[in-house]
């Protein structure tokens, strides 16, 4: 079997990246968490992978189409790269079990915190998960981390602060709980360093 060799970090979208807005379904209303930049840089300069894994419930509910999901990542991808910054991977779920569109109504394999998405990746880039982490505003993007064998990290951005007050009552344990994407990458690197003095 090949070796896995790239280390990854898969990163929520809404509410981490950029700010949350409800189910965004207008590119004005996408704006940059003030430092998420800064951790895109952090992390790259480490050598890490950054994916984008995100569900976009929106598209099954009928909020807006599937096309404005890609719209939306291709002025993501527009604005980073005006900064010297490329994201490696987009990777959406469209799909939703109380969906109002029929052909999106599905128990799929690809929604968090199942791993499609983070399988489709690793496969891609062939990504070491042991040595890979998932950064989010939701307990479900510390679920992805832990059903994929990855530490996952809860972010108080966005929903998080909220999904914080239910880690005891749903039994979910963030690896770390930081106030930011920033946050959450440099401890990424921190725990790095300590496990290369070991």
């Amino acid at each position: 079997m090949k070796k896995r060799t790239s280390k990854a970090v898969f990163i929520d979208r809404d509410g981490n990246l950029i700010f949350e807005k409800g189910y965004i379904s207008r590119i004005r209303d996408i704006r940059f968490h003030k430092r998420s930049v800064e951790a895109l840089k952090l992390l790259k300069k480490h050598g890490f992978k950054i994916i984008v894994v995100t569900n976009q419930s929106g598209v099954a509910r009928g909020y807006f189409p599937e096309s404005f999901v890609a719209e939306a990542h291709a002025h993501i991808k527009k604005e980073l790269k005006k900064k010297g910054l490329a994201i490696d991977a987009y990777y959406y779920c469209p799909h939703h079990q109380k969906a109002s569109i029929v052909r999106y109504k599905k128990d799929c394999a690809c929604r968090k915190p199942s791993q499609g998405m983070v399988d489709r990746a690793v496969k891609r880039f062939n990504i070491d998960k042991k040595n890979s982490f998932t950064i989010g505003d939701k307990l479900d993007d510390v679920r992805l981390g832990h059903n994929g064998g990855m530490k996952g990290i809860l972010v108080l951005t966005g929903f998080g602060r909220w999904q914080r007050s239910l880690m005891a009552k749903e039994s979910v344990k963030p690896d770390y709980i930081g106030r930011d994407f920033y946050d959450a990458a440099a401890w990424i690197i921190k725990s790095g360093k300590k496990q290369e003095a070991k």
